[in-house]
Formats: structure tokens, sequence, C-alpha cells
């Protein structure tokens, strides 16, 4: 018996792992800027509201429209790039204390609520004019 093996001529040779598909990623929405997708990977999941926040702002009467909802998520961003941990953010109006860190609102002024009152526990403030 030979030690000798032969290749038998014209056989095909095949892989044994079958070449798949390359998934490809979703396409973004066009009208998403290169900003708000970097924010929300920088940053991970949108801006939160406690319990206590939604509250505030239920028994507040406060709205806020997708406009200003995108600025206090901008807001946010800037303490957050600043080092802010809790932040009080001055738009338009109205007043929030946010968990930069877990991206959450802690509670949420309209004017009103805001004369005479002291913002405790804070670390950082954004003003964010109209």
């Amino acid at each position: 018996m030979s030690d000798n093996f032969r290749v038998p001529q014209g056989i095909p040779i095949r892989s044994t792992n079958p070449v798949r598909p390359q998934r490809q990623s979703q396409p973004q929405p066009h009208d998403a800027s290169f900003q708000k997708v970097f924010e929300k990977q920088l940053h991970g999941s949108e801006l939160r509201f406690s319990a206590h926040a939604s509250k505030r702002l239920a028994h507040r009467g406060i709205e806020l429209s997708p406009q200003q909802l995108e600025r206090l998520e901008q807001a946010v961003a800037k303490a957050g790039g600043k080092g802010g941990r809790e932040s009080l953010i001055l738009l338009d109006d109205l007043a929030f204390v946010v968990s930069v860190r877990n991206r959450t609102v802690i509670t949420a002024l309209d004017q009103e609520q805001m004369m005479d009152n002291v913002f405790t526990n804070i670390d950082s403030a954004v003003i964010k004019p109209s």
C-alpha cells in the first residue's frame, strides 16, 4: 500500500461553510442629521421623564412642542459634554431639573412656580433662549 494520496482531477472543491449574504444596515431617515444620529449613539436612548416630572407636567398643564423637546435634548447633551450630572435647564419660560447621566427629567416648573424657588442638588445650569 502506498502512502501517496492523489486528488482526482476535475472534482470541484466546495467550502463546508456556505456563503451567507451580508446583512445590510437599516437606512437612516433622510431628515435625520448626522448630529442627531451622533448624539443618540453617544448618549444612548432619548430623553425620558420620571413619574414625578410627568405628574408635574400634567398638573401644571405644560405641553412641550417637538421643537422644545429637541432643544431640551440638546441642552442635556450640552450639559453632559461639560461634565454636568444634575442640571437646571431653563428653556423659554420653563425650568427642568435633569439627571444628565440617566437622561431623565426629574421635575418641571413653569414661570409661576419658578418665582422665589430655590434649586438644590444641581451642579450646572443651561439657559436656552427662545
